[in-house]
């Protein structure tokens, strides 16, 4: 299964006010292994970029001068993702800009969905943690995953967390190594990372037990999950039993 994680940054927050994409950050994973193979692009927004928007990704019009517009960008880019899963941290936010982008280029476009499934983890993450902050950042902290380098956002450093945020959310391996792909491959380069293993003869791992607030927490987490399907908890029966 092939899935591409994407992100853009942009100008402003609506695309139905004219705003445009400045970034786009693409990281490939096969059979949810990151292959090394990505797509990222600054792009021309041809237009001024909010005071708010800068503050966020730290990006300006005069660092896009020399850039290309959406429209030089756009073949390589559908070419990337053809075919594949996409998984976007809401969703809808990256796929107005996009689709909004293309129509731009030909009214009669019938959007990146033609081409593309969309999985939202914002949606997902909604799910298993409902009433919970579901950032990215705030996700990041509630799985472990290093986003210490996020001191302003970044289409392709933010598609490189999500993808480590997706498989831990969906169960999945985050840190073993990545398929290798020679550099000729479309949009990438290839790399490979192994195994890292413990040191023989180190100390056992600490067991960490739960403590009395954070026992109560759960009990009346399980108490919230009961009252809302009807009185089914899968946890405590598997326990019961």
């Amino acid at each position: 299964m092939r899935l591409i994680v994407l992100d853009t940054e942009t100008t402003g927050l609506e695309s139905s006010q004219g705003h445009r994409i400045i970034e786009i950050g693409c990281v490939e994973m096969v059979n949810r292994r990151l292959t090394g193979n990505r797509f990222h692009r600054y792009i021309n927004p041809e237009r001024e970029i909010d005071q708010g928007a800068i503050e966020v990704h730290g990006i300006t019009r005069e660092m896009l001068a020399d850039k290309p517009v959406f429209k030089q960008v756009a073949t390589d880019f559908l070419a990337f993702v053809s075919g594949a899963e996409l998984v976007i941290h809401n969703a809808p936010f990256d796929m107005g800009f996009l689709n909004a982008e293309l129509r731009r280029m030909d009214d009669t476009h019938p959007g990146l969905e033609s081409v593309c499934r969309v999985t939202d983890t914002l949606v997902m993450a909604r799910g298993k943690h409902p009433g919970q902050r579901n950032s990215l950042d705030a996700l990041c902290q509630r799985y472990g995953v290093d986003n210490s380098q996020r001191d302003l956002h970044g289409a392709l450093l933010d598609a490189e967390i999500l993808a480590d945020v997706y498989l831990a959310i969906t169960g999945g391996q985050t840190t073993f190594q990545l398929a290798d792909h020679g550099p000729g491959e479309a949009g990438g380069h290839g790399r490979s990372e192994g195994i890292q293993r413990l040191a023989a003869g180190r100390a056992p791992l600490p067991v960490i037990r739960a403590s009395a607030d954070e026992l109560r927490a759960h009990e009346e987490q399980l108490e919230a999950i009961a009252r809302s399907s009807g009185g089914t908890v899968l946890w405590r029966e598997r326990i019961d039993a």
